[in-house]
């Protein structure tokens, strides 16, 4: 069986360049679509955050932002139908990544606050990224690769081609404009091969290797798809 590392920021919030908190937490299509998906291919799902603190949910996610109510209704209940596993993750420092297939990461922007920091996670990204087996990161998830350095201090990550949350989407949140940093620029100034869809807000992904990562929300269910298809076709070979 397909075993994959799902892990989720332990961030509730996101701290402004004034002081300000803006709560935060993972993006609700980010981590029901994908783990859905995975799930339905009958893939071993374990749920992982530092320090084993349940994951918060961005009540955004659920807003308007968070699409058509058909939608937000869909991935609620989802979220609902795995509230256990969410509630009990295991501690990140706790896994051995070379026991999983795929180690997959979801957004929001609670990445922007801990991920993006936390050694324990950058290391295991230098580690999955040398490796040659599937790592994959969804829109703001790409922040925790700004943790992932080589002895040297440069990016592990540099030279690889990335996609992750652009500038112009993130702006159309109001709160943004106080933002400390934008994903896009830290993802450029790391050395990372950045591309982004023509148009926001659209699904774009980028594959490099075993390198796979999504640039927004909308990309979910067709990074989660191509994972699935393509560690599929390399299980069954």
């Amino acid at each position: 069986m397909t075993k994959v590392l799902y892990v989720i920021t332990a961030a509730d919030r996101w701290t402004l360049t004034d002081g300000t908190v803006h709560p935060s937490g993972y993006w609700a299509e980010e981590v029901a679509v994908p783990h859905r998906i995975f799930s339905e291919a009958g893939w071993d799902i374990t749920v992982a955050t530092p320090g084993g603190k349940a994951p918060t949910l961005d009540e955004l996610s659920l807003g308007i932002a968070g699409g058509m109510p058909w939608k937000r209704n869909d991935v609620k209940r989802y979220l609902d139908s795995i509230e256990s596993a969410l509630a009990t993750p295991v501690p990140l420092d706790s896994v051995n990544p070379e026991e999983f297939d795929l180690v997959f990461y979801p957004g929001g922007h609670g990445p922007m606050e801990d991920l993006a920091y936390d050694e324990t996670s950058g290391a295991l990204l230098s580690e999955r990224l040398a490796s040659g087996r599937p790592l994959a990161l969804l829109c703001h998830a790409p922040a925790a690769i700004l943790a992932a350095t080589e002895p040297d201090g440069t990016s592990s990550f540099a030279g690889r081609r990335m996609t992750g949350l652009s500038n112009r989407e993130e702006l159309f949140n109001r709160f943004a404009k106080k933002a400390p940093w934008l994903l896009e620029d830290r993802l450029k100034e790391a050395g990372v091969d950045y591309s982004k869809g023509r148009i926001p807000l659209r699904p774009h992904i980028v594959v490099d290797g075993n390198l796979y990562t999504g640039q927004n929300p909308q990309s979910s269910e067709q990074l989660a798809e191509r994972l699935v298809a393509d560690i599929g076709d390399a299980s069954s070979t």
